[in-house]
């Protein structure tokens, strides 16, 4: 399996630290963000791990080297010479994801949970629909755009922004897992996923809501 995951940020709101550092580079409990992600990857089975980079790119490729002869995983770059949001990168990664049987993960470089990466693989396959996304719950809904979506089957229905009147307090992860066929929806050029992939894959009936349970970060 695959995974590409999001680090292109300029890490804004953790300056000073991101000024000579990229974002995935500054630790969460004595570890790199990012390397808390691609150990979860590793140990659920993928086996090449795209880094969509933008920002001091050359100091992650150095260190991601290392660590990609540690687990005994591929670790490559795709690198952006503009921002492309968060669904651009895919498409300019497209020959790196495309023509596999298995579904990839999108992760964004900047979340901390238990990584559930084995059940969300289970999840996806039993609804063979083209995308899951992990949701979580938040106590102030009104600040996030929210996911409604159907509890008995986890089909997303629509996403609602920061709605005035409750609706749900499930808000979108930043996890998601999809099959190939996700790539066909993309232009390479800025977009969101969030705004613009997502409430078309909605519409087609092809998105599902995977529940995190536990501490989200």
């Amino acid at each position: 399996m695959k995974a590409l995951i999001l680090v292109g940020g300029y890490g804004t709101r953790l300056r000073p630290l991101t000024l000579t550092k990229p974002k995935p580079l500054v630790e969460f409990c004595n570890k790199p963000m990012v390397l808390h992600q691609i150990e979860a990857l590793a140990q659920a089975g993928v086996t090449h791990v795209i880094l969509a980079v933008s920002y001091l790119s050359d100091m992650l490729q150095r260190d991601m080297e290392v660590e990609a002869k540690r687990l005994n995983i591929k670790i490559t770059l795709s690198q952006e010479t503009e921002p492309l949001g968060t669904a651009g990168p895919l498409a300019l990664a497209h020959n790196q994801l495309q023509g596999d049987i298995d579904p990839f993960f999108v992760l964004n470089s900047d979340v901390i949970c238990e990584f559930p990466f084995a059940d969300m693989i289970k999840f996806h396959k039993s609804h063979q629909c083209e995308g899951t996304i992990c949701i979580t719950k938040v106590e102030e809904p009104s600040k996030y755009g929210v996911v409604v979506y159907e509890h008995d089957t986890g089909a997303i229905e629509r996403f609602v922004e920061k709605p005035r009147e409750y609706v749900s307090n499930k808000i979108n992860a930043g996890l998601y897992i999809f099959n190939s066929s996700i790539l066909d929806r993309i232009e390479l050029r800025p977009t969101s996923i969030e705004k613009e992939i997502f409430p078309a894959m909605a519409a087609d009936k092809q998105l599902y809501a995977y529940e995190l349970k536990g501490t989200w970060l």
